[in-house]
């Protein structure tokens, strides 16, 4: 018998699917679409060149084509969808760069156009936490009452030596800050993180692990990190090689990580899921499927779970 309590599979972890099924009582899928956003890390407002592991589809490389226009990629990705599952219910998704950076029309019309089509019960925006200004904020409290939304946050690392390595752009405070702001407002909040950052321990990664258990965060997503062409990680991998994760050190830290977390938080993502035609490193991540299914027999090998080892002494 699986011991874990948010789950109707083996999955020893508290899925999305499994989220998602309990509260709307239904599939529900996520869209991903590009709303032609740019960046502050990239516009020179903060900074330039952007994170050195983001591509010039700005982590967007599943998201729709940034030259339709959203209803068109939103309809495109659900006939896919539909196809094998009729009756979804869908979740927009503003994946690609900052999607809380442009003046607040700009994002009510975008945000708006996808929350009027038919079985769309929520969205997700993906952004940085120094890009929401107060009047931003404002609005997506009163959309949060309104529809199921979720800020997705990339925090990547809780190290300041790695964040300037990667030339984040952001600090610590400001993203602490930042989900404190959204939590006062009830908004939900899903932050990813990056195992395998050049430099960093495994010590280092279960200690952003350790951190965010401590905030009020509704979900997580922990990536791989994956070095892709014409990224400056990919110049700079090409140079000078440094060491990276093999399959095997990557599922030890992720079910360690999984063993920390609060039970409650939700797992969006497990593992990374690169374009191949842009991979340089590690291709394991090739086969997603494999990396999932070793995850499930590490943890059911251990006889643990998600929170096993979570301390409420943390919060």
């Amino acid at each position: 018998m699986n011991p874990f309590q948010y789950t109707n599979t083996n999955k020893r972890y508290h899925t999305l699917d499994y989220f998602y099924k309990q509260k709307f009582h239904s599939k529900v899928f996520k869209i991903s679409l590009n709303a032609g956003f740019t960046c502050p890390n990239i516009d020179g407002k903060v900074g330039t060149g952007g994170c050195i592991y983001c591509s010039n589809l700005g982590s967007g490389e599943f998201a729709g084509n940034q030259n339709m226009n959203l209803i068109d990629q939103f309809e495109e990705i659900k006939k896919i969808m539909e196809q094998k599952w009729p009756n979804g219910k869908y979740i927009g998704y503003f994946q690609a760069h900052t999607n809380t950076y442009a003046p607040l029309p700009i994002l009510k019309q975008k945000y708006e156009t996808i929350l009027a089509l038919n079985n769309v019960i929520g969205l997700s925006i993906a952004t940085r936490p120094d890009a929401i200004t107060e009047e931003c904020m404002d609005y997506l409290e009163e959309l949060s009452k309104k529809t199921y939304l979720t800020i997705e946050l990339g925090l990547q690392t809780i190290h300041e030596q790695t964040s300037k390595f990667i030339n984040r752009c952001h600090t610590l405070e400001c993203f602490e800050n930042c989900v404190k702001d959204l939590r006062k407002r009830n908004i939900n909040v899903v932050v990813h993180i990056i195992n395998g950052l050049p430099n960093e321990t495994k010590e280092m990664m279960l200690e952003t692990t350790h951190y965010l258990n401590q905030l009020d965060i509704q979900g997580i997503k922990i990536h791989m990190l994956h070095i892709l062409k014409h990224t400056k990680l990919g110049y700079l991998y090409g140079k000078n090689p440094f060491p990276i994760l093999t399959k095997e050190q990557y599922v030890e830290i992720v079910c360690d990580q999984l063993e920390l977390l609060r039970p409650e938080i939700v797992i969006h993502r497990i593992t990374g899921d690169p374009d191949v035609t842009e991979l340089i490193e590690p291709t394991w991540l090739c086969k997603k499927f494999c990396v999932l299914n070793e995850i499930d027999k590490e943890l059911a090998r251990r006889n643990t779970y998600q929170g096993i080892h979570y301390s409420k002494k943390e919060d």
